[in-house]
């Protein structure tokens, strides 16, 4: 498992290792694993020696790193330059490392021939965006069209949010120290972090719940139900599903259709008879059951209220008595619509967009993508619910909850229509199948986003390309 920990909390966990150090050791660690990234990098593309390096030098311990993994690729070969923003306040035992080893100072022209560039303009604490020099430095680089390796996070983002409010590197490697950010695992920051390569410099004084974590593929394994010898359909779990509409009977038929695929012993399905009559066509094992939920047979957890149309009465009603059941309940699309005055509790996994969301919490929606991690838990806070905020970055939070999951396989594939109920359907059955709320939500992302990977390998793909998805995602990680 992937765990972030705000700047906080990492300054303060490196400060008890220095304590324990040999000044400049702990920098000296990190110019290490820096340096054996930028040399990975640069044999891909014909080798060290000889390589044209820029290295993008802030006046913090990120651009002393730089300096310091600079002059050990200099000693390796490479042609060096630094391209300073304060030659007053710049690491002086980084600079004099790097003039030692053969490296040199020069401007920002020499950008335009590197073979590689190493962002090392600002640290942890860097807020806003970038600044005068450094910003011009930061966009002459993205227009160089040289890779990019950020030293521990892309300038210019905010790593405790996620948050890019002005200028900032886009990376297309980030070597980070320790510890993850949050920024490196949350949009719009992620984007511009590329692929993040862990150093391990010794940090162990941190805390021991993180701030935002991201299951691996070994965590989902681990979670995923498994039957028994001794199982039957009733053990295995019974999702109701009570989605779909006359006029959206599609949603109900793939929110179906991801219960099926969630491992659980049977379905059943609550609505209108039209659309329980396609169900049953299409999925002959389906339960169908009369139209509201109460007077369905026994159930493990709902599905509830994708397909719904907004402003009816009958929406409302089912709703209402999923909520009312007590049952583990996911409350999707049109049921998001009819919460006023239900009490809810961390049982009930809500699943907006970001566009639901800043209905529900009264903001813009544009609040809601720029500062995703204080949102998601602000509603988790706010209506006592386990919430999956959907997105470029799906996030899931618990009220209450210090750690915020973030979903490590999402894909733009998966903007499709009809793809949200398929999560939904999804989660519903890991619900029924026995997962407490926070892991049928993590594991259900993770899934879906994984079937999605697997259905893009066929070129564009519809929402109902992940059903078909789904059992291959479970073989891969099983």
């Amino acid at each position: 498992m992937r765990r972030a920990y705000h700047v906080e909390a990492i300054r303060h966990a490196e400060a008890d290792l220095m304590a324990k150090l040999p000044p400049g050791a702990l920098m000296q660690r990190a110019a290490a694993g820096l340096a054996t990234v930028a040399t990975r990098i640069l044999r891909e593309d014909g080798g060290v020696y000889g390589a044209r390096v820029v290295l993008l030098v802030g006046v913090g311990d990120n651009g002393g790193d730089a300096l310091y993994a600079g002059a050990m690729l200099a000693r390796r070969g490479a042609k060096v330059t630094a391209v300073l923003t304060d030659e007053v306040r710049v690491h002086a035992g980084g600079l004099a490392a790097l003039r030692e080893a053969g490296g040199r100072i020069g401007g920002a022209e020499t950008l335009e021939d590197a073979d590689l560039i190493l962002d090392g303009l600002l640290g942890i604490g860097g807020k806003g965006g970038l600044r005068g020099r450094a910003a011009e430095l930061g966009k002459a680089a993205e227009a160089s069209g040289a890779p990019i390796l950020a030293v521990d996070l892309p300038s210019g983002i905010d790593v405790d949010s996620g948050q890019v409010a002005g200028v900032c590197v886009k990376a297309d490697v980030t070597v980070t120290f320790g510890a993850y950010k949050p920024g490196l695992l949350i949009d719009p920051a992620a984007e511009r972090a590329g692929v993040v390569e862990f150093v391990d410099i010794g940090l162990t004084a941190l805390p021991e719940r993180a701030a935002v974590e991201a299951l691996q593929a070994a965590d989902v394994a681990d979670l995923l139900p498994r039957p028994g010898r001794e199982s039957d359909k009733y053990a295995r779990g019974v999702v109701g599903v009570a989605c779909g509409s006359v006029d959206y009977p599609g949603a109900g038929m793939l929110a179906v259709g991801g219960a099926l695929k969630a491992g659980v012993g049977a379905v059943r399905y609550s609505g209108p008879r039209r659309v329980g009559d396609e169900v049953s066509r299409r999925w002959p094992e389906i339960l169908i059951e009369k139209e509201l939920p109460g007077d369905a047979g026994r159930v493990q957890a709902w599905v509830c209220g994708s397909g719904f149309p907004v402003d009816d009465d009958f929406a409302a009603e089912r709703t209402k008595q999923v909520i009312a059941s007590g049952h583990p309940a996911v409350l999707d699309a049109g049921a998001l619509g009819y919460l006023d005055g239900a009490e809810l509790s961390e049982r009930v996994v809500l699943t907006p967009h970001a566009g639901e969301a800043a209905r529900l919490l009264g903001v813009e929606r544009s609040d809601v993508e720029a500062r995703r991690l204080e949102f998601v838990r602000r509603l988790a806070g706010e209506r006592g619910a386990t919430v999956l905020l959907k997105g470029s970055t799906t996030l899931i939070a618990q009220p209450g909850g210090e750690t915020v999951r973030a979903n490590p396989t999402g894909t733009a594939a998966l903007a499709t229509a009809g793809s949200g109920d398929v999560l939904a359907g999804l989660i519903g059955g890991l619900l029924a199948a026995g997962l407490r709320p926070l892991d049928a939500a993590s594991v259900g992302a993770y899934l879906h986003g994984l079937a999605g990977r697997i259905a893009r390998g066929e070129g564009p793909i519809a929402a109902g390309d992940l059903l078909a998805a789904l059992p291959h995602a479970w073989h891969n990680l099983q």
